[in-house]
Formats: C-alpha cells, sequence, structure tokens
C-alpha cells in the first residue's frame, strides 16, 4: 500500500460501520450455472467449477455512522460500497471504530499497485467507494491502529 494514495480521497471519515453486506452478482452466477449445466455430470472441471464463493462482480455495501469528518463533507450516515476484487470482501466487519477514505467513483483512481489487475465499473456511481488501488490493500483503518495515526499525520500534513 502507498500511504500517499490518501490524495485520492475526497472524504475521510471515523465512524462505526453497520448494514455489512456482500451483494452478490445475480447476472454472473446465472452464466456460471448455465456453464455449469452444460458440462457432463462427471465432468471434474464441473466438479471443480461448481462452487465458488464469490465472484470478481460482487462488493460490500454498507452505512458508515460517522463520528468525525477528516476530509470532504459527509453526513452523518453514509452509504457506501467497497469492490475488494484483489482479495474479496470480507464476510462480515467486525464492531469497533474505523477510519476509512472514501473515493466518488467518478474522481480519479490510485494507480496500479501490482503486475496487473480487473477494475469493473462501479456498481452503485452515486455512492462513494472505499479506496483502494488495484493490487493494493483497502484504506480502511481500525482507528487505534499505526496505519490510521500515519493517515491522519498526512492529512493535518505532519507526515514523517
Amino acid at each position: 500500500m502507498d500511504f500517499r494514495d490518501i490524495g485520492y480521497a475526497d472524504v475521510v471519515v471515523v465512524g462505526q460501520v453497520v448494514n455489512y453486506e456482500i451483494v452478490r452478482d445475480p447476472v454472473v452466477r446465472k452464466r456460471h450455472q448455465r456453464f455449469l449445466d452444460s458440462l457432463p455430470p462427471s465432468s471434474k472441471l464441473r466438479e471443480t467449477l461448481a462452487g465458488p464463493k464469490s465472484f470478481i462482480t460482487d462488493y460490500a455495501r454498507f452505512d458508515i455512522v460517522v463520528g468525525e469528518v477528516l476530509r470532504g463533507k459527509a453526513a452523518d450516515r453514509v452509504t457506501v460500497t467497497w469492490d475488494n476484487s484483489t482479495f474479496g470482501e470480507p464476510d462480515e466487519m467486525g464492531p469497533g471504530s474505523f477510519l476509512i477514505a472514501l473515493r466518488d467513483p467518478n474522481s480519479p483512481m490510485p494507480p496500479l499497485r501490482g503486475p496487473s489487475a480487473t477494475v469493473m465499473p462501479n456498481p452503485a456511481p452515486a455512492t462513494l467507494t472505499v479506496l483502494q488501488a488495484p493490487c493494493a490493500g483497502p484504506f480502511m483503518f481500525e482507528t487505534s491502529s499505526k496505519e490510521a495515526g500515519l493517515v491522519r499525520r498526512m492529512l493535518d500534513g505532519r507526515a514523517e
């Protein structure tokens, strides 16, 4: 992760994640099932591909109950998306307070941080999304973490 990517954030907040859910892509699932149905029942390929847990077009959607705004403007409660195509989204988010950097889907995104990436279009183009460069981790940190402290210092102009 390149922490200088925080410059791509339109909004940075500290708050609680609530209503976290994985939004599964029904079109891809239907297409995948049709493909599986076209294979012979005893096919090794069918067995291998029978049960993927997630697809690259799945994404997370959640609300942030905002306690503090560090950059930009945010309401007391913000609905956001997170397309963590590099690592997959966790099934659930634990309790606690997080520092989360967000980007307007129409704003420039950080550059690629690995050898290659697949970047899907934002599923909700009018909704802020978690800041994450392709092939890098998301800008979403527990507020007591050293990473959150570094982001705060960078936003205040006093990074090491």
